[in-house]
């Protein structure tokens, strides 16, 4: 290791720690905190700020008014959590975001509630990795920080979110406040296992498309109704057949029709789509819009499209590339060899990139199987990545050089 003075004794707080960290790890994803299980959010909100407290007071902020599109085709409140909101030296010369979400995509009823070892190395459960082991190390990271010489040149915020799983329409304008007010940012989602990080992503945005027709006896009179379902099952085709260059859209759903004798009034589509760059998201939009006039007219039927590019696309630009170098050469620091790679998924990371922040989105644990039973944490690396992360922050306070937005 190739260390500066001051920088050992911070990191040498966390030596013996991973078990304990782990256990915190594990109590938290042992609580369900699923996007829409209020009461288990609220309950991990709770301990998180009980957690988060020992560096600040900590706010828990309500969530901005937002509708969800139900299979009824109507527009209602959809309701969430609360997000956890923390400042510390705000006057500091440095400021960095740090943002994590105590939300997991396994839901109140989901089976998969517990965690479990697999080998010395390895454990089992849900959020575990994807974050609540990010959130853990996020905290370590932070504390060993308050230990250095140099925490009073730094000053930081942390936004930790409710529904960063659906995308976060309700913490997006506290992200956005917090990333106006700070020079870099840093996200705690789970790197890969071998610990390579995620650098360019693509963007993303869901979307309802709620089709009405109109409904006519299947037998009797046929030729008067409009077949909504037929007209959802058209665009659905449509759209998985797009020729984009960088776009990829998957149609996930349809909702809608009824009695096998009555031709549908109603169905709703529910699709993905992923663009490559901004380029490729003008050009999905536009294709979009024609298949849905289109569709529209061919069959009779009315269209409302729902949605927007929530997570826009996160090129590896200059801007990112000198904070993902800042990383690496930290990571070399500390015998680490971190790398980086293309993705396809997204994060907060891609809005705050979009907001003009440099932003490193993968410090949290090295792990895999996310959103899925077999999710994992590399439980060595919770002290390894609470290290990585402290000192990339010891680093900025010392003036380590930053693209500027």
């Amino acid at each position: 290791m190739s260390l500066r003075p001051g920088e050992d004794a911070a990191l040498a707080t966390l030596a013996g720690q991973g078990e304990a960290l782990l256990a915190r790890a594990i109590a938290l994803a042992e609580v369900n905190s699923g996007s829409r299980n209020l009461p288990g959010l609220a309950q991990v909100a709770g301990s998180l700020a009980a957690l988060f407290g020992s560096l600040g007071v900590v706010t828990l902020r309500d969530p901005a008014a937002v509708t969800t599109v139900t299979p009824a085709g109507e527009t209602v409140p959809l309701a969430l959590g609360r997000n956890l909101h923390l400042t510390v030296r705000p006057e500091a010369p440095v400021r960095v975001l740090l943002t994590g979400h105590m939300d997991t995509v396994f839901g109140a009823d989901d089976p998969f509630q517990a965690c479990r070892r697999i080998d010395a190395q390895t454990v089992n459960g849900p959020g575990l990795a994807d974050m609540k082991g990010g959130l853990v190390v996020m905290h370590a990271a932070l504390t060993a920080l308050e230990a250095s010489p140099f925490a009073a040149r730094i000053g930081y915020e942390v936004v930790i979110n409710s529904d960063e799983e659906i995308s976060s329409p309700g913490s997006a304008p506290l992200l956005l406040e917090a990333a106006g007010r700070v020079h870099c940012a840093l996200t705690f989602e789970p790197a890969l296992p071998d610990g390579t990080l995620a650098g360019a992503r693509k963007g993303s945005g869901n979307f309802s498309a709620v089709v009405r027709g109109r409904a006519a006896h299947a037998g009797r009179n046929p030729e008067d109704g409009r077949n909504a379902l037929v007209a959802a099952a058209d665009l659905a085709l449509a759209l998985a057949r797009l020729a984009l260059p960088g776009v990829s859209v998957n149609p996930a759903r349809i909702e809608g029709g009824g009695p096998n004798n009555v031709v549908p009034e109603l169905a709703v589509l529910r699709f993905n789509v992923r663009p490559a760059d901004h380029a490729a998201q003008q050009a999905a939009a536009a294709a979009i819009a024609a298949q849905v006039d289109r569709v529209a007219a061919e069959h009779g039927v009315t269209i409302a499209l729902h949605g927007h590019f929530a997570r826009p696309p996160k090129p590896m630009d200059a801007r990112q590339q000198g904070l993902f170098e800042l990383v690496r050469d930290c990571g070399a620091d500390l015998g680490l060899r971190i790398g980086w790679r293309d993705t396809g998924g997204v994060c907060d990371g891609n809005n705050l990139a979009a907001a003009g922040l440099p932003v490193v989105d993968t410090m949290g644990v090295r792990g895999g199987a996310i959103h899925s039973a077999e999710e994992f944490l590399c439980t060595d690396s919770l002290t390894e990545r609470a290290g990585l992360a402290a000192l990339v922050l010891m680093r900025l306070a010392q003036g380590a050089p930053l693209p500027r937005p």
